[in-house]
């Protein structure tokens, strides 16, 4: 009896322990990073005048060159810069009705989603225009409409595939030079069922993970649509980013609701292992949008009107009289 005792007197004092301690371990351990919280803005070289609004993405092409999308009317949305952050040219003024989603496809051309005129164009990376898919302003579901468009996906095999996104709920596959191939998904909470697809990507071999975000969770599929499996664990997807590797990276936070009303401030960067959505290290920040380089940098495009550049490292003493904030800061 006094062992029994004992042993729920020890098992009470750790579960107290337990609830003492409130801050939660990150999911597969920490992952080390400092950052730049004002990548393009701190240096300012930008033209006079010219400020982020929202930032909703970024992306990295081979050159290093970094393409930020923003919501803003002090300068134009579609903005380069070097791998430092200096200016380079920018191009898009009045072309937009809510910008999106942006990606660089394996030929150095620059996709952006419309999701306030329900278009997608793709762009060479000097902002000649090369491609429109969906009609100005308006909405539908047939093979040559969208309704809010929200991210673009290549597959290995050049396909492309769009996220139609907010209006619609479901993923539609074009051929590299836009025509129509399929499209699947329907309003819904079960297999092939979307309630916002927000973000989509495709591996090495093929395969598309969708981020449907409204119902907390990441759906598989085969290249033609086929459900394979769902991911239930990494809460309300923002963005996912795959590498050439087969990297799995997430912009995710703990719930949709969570997330809407902490409009995307109460973020988690996750790296997954692409075979079963196992956590391999977390950490936390804002974001709607991320690219990861072949060098582990991490680019977060916020809606906060940053751009985050996040790079391995960790400072091995805390802020001192000498140190101020000079370290990236």
């Amino acid at each position: 009896m006094l062992k029994r005792i004992l042993l729920l007197s020890a098992c009470c004092a750790a579960v107290l322990l337990a609830a003492e301690k409130g801050w939660y371990p990150h999911e597969g351990g920490l992952m080390k990073y400092r950052v730049n919280i004002r990548f393009g803005e701190e240096p300012d070289t930008m033209p006079d005048g010219w400020k982020f609004g929202r930032v909703s993405s970024v992306a990295v092409d081979k050159n290093d060159e970094v393409y930020v999308f923003h919501r803003g009317d002090k300068a134009d949305p579609l903005i380069v810069f070097d791998a430092k952050g200096k200016y380079l040219r920018s191009w898009g003024r009045g072309m937009f009705g809510n910008e999106h989603g942006l990606r660089v496809d394996p030929n150095g051309d620059v996709w952006v989603t419309d999701n306030g005129n329900h278009q997608v164009f793709k762009f060479d990376n000097k902002g000649e225009l090369l491609l429109t898919l969906g009609v100005k302003g308006e909405s539908g579901d047939d093979d040559k409409h969208f309704n809010r468009p929200t991210d673009v996906a290549f597959a290995p095999t050049g396909e492309v595939y769009v996220a139609d996104g907010y209006g619609n709920a479901r993923v539609v596959k074009f051929t590299a030079d836009g025509k129509f191939i399929k499209t699947w998904g329907k309003h819904g909470t079960g297999p092939s069922e979307f309630n916002t697809v927000h973000s989509v990507g495709v591996d090495s071999k093929g395969t598309v993970y969708v981020s449907d975000r409204e119902n907390n969770r990441i759906q598989i599929f085969d290249a033609d649509g086929k459900y394979l499996k769902e991911w239930n664990h990494l809460g309300a997807t923002q963005n996912l980013f795959i590498t050439p590797e087969d990297e799995m990276w997430v912009i995710t936070h703990r719930d949709n609701i969570e997330n809407i009303t902490y409009d995307t401030l109460a973020g988690r960067i996750m790296k997954l292992d692409i075979r079963n959505g196992r956590i391999l290290g977390a950490m936390e920040s804002p974001g709607h949008w991320l690219h990861v380089t072949p060098e582990k940098l991490i680019f977060i495009g916020s809606l906060t009107g940053n751009v985050f550049r996040w790079y391995p490292g960790w400072l091995s003493r805390g802020l001192g009289a000498e140190e101020g904030l000079r370290p990236a800061n």
